[in-house]
């Protein structure tokens, strides 16, 4: 493919069949002949970053193989190759992946082919400015979403934007040192935490360190 390469890998999932997911090959990867990712506010140095299979998102998506969807509108932040979104789908809830990636869809569209999965819905989702379109929903999740300082001020407005008045927000995060801003701008917008450190292995057996965010805002009388 003109630019990168890539990867075929499977990802275990507890409780679920494996995904088999297309992915860069490694962190050396770029690619922006049209400047899409630069317009987007993407650097070449995290330019690769959507396109990895990262410990957090196996975590979120194990956690999605049993989370309780019945008929919530469920989207994915930042998503990158959206393995969470893609164990939501494959059970059949009502889930919207979401990055700024300008590759994100189209890695998305071919590791649904790969699983035999139907068509997915994927919204442009970026956290510092307007996402028309993109709506409200009553379950937000994400996995390693706070690597910079300015993420927790930024990811926190655009929850305030797109989360039902009565909703759930779900973090895995690796223990970035960004975690208790983010809860301050949280708790600040009216959520309740609930935190739980996350220490225990993979499905594929590899030492995971992080913990579970689980934010919920009831809606007002």
């Amino acid at each position: 493919m003109p630019g990168y390469e890539v990867k075929f890998e499977r990802v275990a999932v507890a409780g679920g069949d494996d995904l088999l997911i297309r992915s860069l090959l490694d962190r050396q990867q770029y690619a922006d002949p049209q400047g899409e990712a630069e317009a987007a506010g993407i650097s070449p140095a995290t330019w690769p970053l959507f396109g990895l299979v990262w410990p957090s998102a196996r975590k979120l998506a194990e956690l999605m193989q049993v989370c309780e969807l019945n008929s919530r509108r469920i989207l994915e932040i930042g998503c990158g190759l959206g393995l969470a979104s893609l164990v939501v789908h494959r059970r059949l809830g009502n889930v919207t992946a979401s990055d700024c990636h300008p590759l994100t869809q189209v890695f998305l569209r071919t590791n649904l082919t790969l699983n035999a999965l139907p068509e997915m819905k994927y919204l442009t989702g970026n956290w510092t400015r307007l996402n028309p379109g993109l709506g409200r929903f009553d379950l937000i999740m994400g996995s390693d979403v706070l690597y910079e300082r300015s993420h927790p001020s930024q990811l926190s407005e655009f929850i305030e934007r797109h989360a039902a008045p009565a909703a759930e927000v779900i973090i895995i995060d690796p223990n970035r040192g960004n975690r208790s801003a983010f809860k301050r701008c949280m708790q600040a917008l009216g959520f309740l935490l609930t935190e739980t450190r996350l220490d225990s292995l993979l499905e594929d057996g590899t030492p995971y360190r992080g913990c579970l965010l689980r934010f919920r805002r009831m809606a007002c009388a």
